[in-house]
């Protein structure tokens, strides 16, 4: 079949959104690292919407920091994909042609410090993962053992993480005269602008203190919290658009209605109107960002391990499970407590409407691609709610077994005996410490002693380690649902 190109737009049916610009006028004012599909669902449409507004200047050149699958499903495009809302029988697509140029980062890390210093360049923003910072889970230091951070804290000629193509980008537009960048982090790590500007002014002053001592000065990392489900495309989801829109669109993404965007206000230089295009700029984004962190990402993380555990494949059937729904109720119950919510934000509000996004079952978000890489995730979703209430002398019956939940998991098998890749970084060194181990309380014991995951303050507390492995060794002898249910029933 056809694809969907500039060419084949006039094909489309009526009722599909296509882009409300001439995309021969617009400039490349965004360049993205990440070029995945939670961007493509999300910044890529707030800046396709400026587009639409008429502001030409944001137009974005994606960066993919491994692979090149987005690249060969955009370029043969155009840069062009469907955007698919689903919600129950709802189905909306439009059509995002926002993105101008999608480059491999490890074929031509030139050309994409070249975009970051190009004169037209205005923001950056990121979806690398937790894991793409290459930032310590613990203490939040540039993990300077990568062989990758190594080979960029020696040189700069060819960069390979995000903090080193940053840093390179920023030198050249200091030697060009031009001015700063404003660099968004829109990735799932506390206090993300300050984890992002470390990471980069870490690479530029082992090169150059004067340029660090230039981006700390001038150039803006603004804390951002961003909110959308995006489950993986699937095959089916591809022949399904292909057979209502008659093209075929390698680079088709799906996602739900609801998207939230809430930046810090600190920009260093021309952005877009964001107010206008729905985005909350605020002086105080913590608090939005540990409501999504705890309640969202959370209660998503313990679903998937709990869920995956019992053999459901979707967030939506663990939702149903009327077991795991207060089980979820009882997380969400330890996780508010900790929270000091903004104005305007009403946690028992958002915990309804959490609760219906979750059950959204035309999503088919699957519970395996949440579970990848948790321990990049536990201590922003779990540990960090887990410690707030241990300093505040309350119990963390349903925060312990959403980790120990993590833990059963990394034994590679669910309890109906279908395996299962534990798709982590540190998946080789969980392996290590549960093989062979047969007696669960060893188990337990031998990941609690995981650095990287778990810090010293917990793995030393008993008033944190004693319910986690209870919870690890009922998990283990009575499964999933079980273990649920009883903490479940605990007032």
């Amino acid at each position: 079949m056809i694809r969907l190109s500039p060419e084949t737009l006039d094909r489309l049916p009526a009722e599909v959104t296509r882009p409300a610009y001439d995309r021969t006028t617009i400039r490349t004012g965004v360049v993205h690292l990440g070029i995945g599909a939670f961007h493509r669902a999300h910044q890529a449409d707030v800046f396709d919407r400026a587009l639409a507004a008429g502001d030409p200047r944001w137009g974005v050149l994606g960066a993919s920091l491994r692979s090149p699958g987005v690249r060969d499903q955009l370029v043969p495009q155009g840069g062009l994909y469907s955007l698919v809302v689903r919600d129950g029988e709802r189905l909306e697509t439009r059509i995002v042609g926002a993105v101008r140029q999608v480059l491999v980062a490890p074929e031509r890390p030139s050309a994409v410090v070249a975009a970051l210093a190009a004169p037209e360049t205005h923001l950056v923003t990121l979806t690398v993962t937790e894991k793409g910072y290459r930032l310590d889970p613990a203490s939040g230091a540039l993990i300077e053992s990568d062989p990758e951070v190594a080979a960029d804290l020696s040189s700069l000629a060819a960069p390979r993480t995000a903090p080193g193509f940053l840093a390179a980008g920023l030198a050249q537009r200091r030697a060009r005269g031009l001015g700063p960048l404003t660099v968004i982090s829109c990735d799932n790590l506390p206090h993300n602008g300050a984890r992002v500007r470390d990471a980069v002014l870490a690479v530029a002053r082992r090169h150059d203190p004067d340029l660090a001592d230039w981006i700390e000065g001038t150039c803006a990392f603004p804390q951002t919290m961003i909110d959308r489900i995006v489950p993986a495309t699937t095959p089916q989801d591809r022949r399904e658009l292909a057979a209502r829109l008659g093209v075929d669109d390698h680079g088709v993404i799906k996602t739900e209605p609801f998207t939230q965007w809430v930046i810090e206000d600190r920009f260093a230089g021309p952005r877009p109107d964001f107010e206008g295009l729905g985005v909350q700029i605020t002086s105080a984004v913590g608090p939005y960002e540990d409501a999504k962190l705890r309640l969202l990402n959370g209660a998503h993380s313990a679903m998937a391990y709990l869920g995956g555990l019992a053999g459901l494949g979707f967030v939506h059937q663990v939702a149903a499970d009327p077991v795991f729904s207060v089980f979820v109720e009882r997380l969400w119950d330890e996780a508010a407590a900790t929270l000091d919510p903004p104005a305007g934000l009403d946690l028992s509000v958002y915990r309804r409407a959490l609760k219906a996004r979750f059950a959204n079952a035309a999503l088919e978000h699957r519970t395996h691609q949440i579970a990848m890489d948790g321990s990049q995730k536990l201590p922003q979703r779990l540990l960090a709610g887990a410690v707030t209430r241990l300093d505040r002398g309350l119990p963390i019956a349903a925060l312990a077994l959403a980790v120990a939940a993590w833990m059963r998991w990394q034994d590679g098998v669910d309890e109906t005996g279908a395996a299962h890749v534990v798709d982590d970084p540190l998946a080789a060194e969980t392996a290590r410490l549960v093989a062979h181990t047969p007696d669960p309380l060893e188990r337990a014991a031998a990941l609690l002693s995981l650095e990287a995951v778990f810090p010293r303050r917990l793995a030393t507390d008993p008033r944190f380690t004693v319910p986690v492995i209870a919870a690890y060794v009922r998990l283990s002898q009575s499964g999933a649902r079980a273990a649920a249910s009883f903490v479940g029933s605990l007032s």
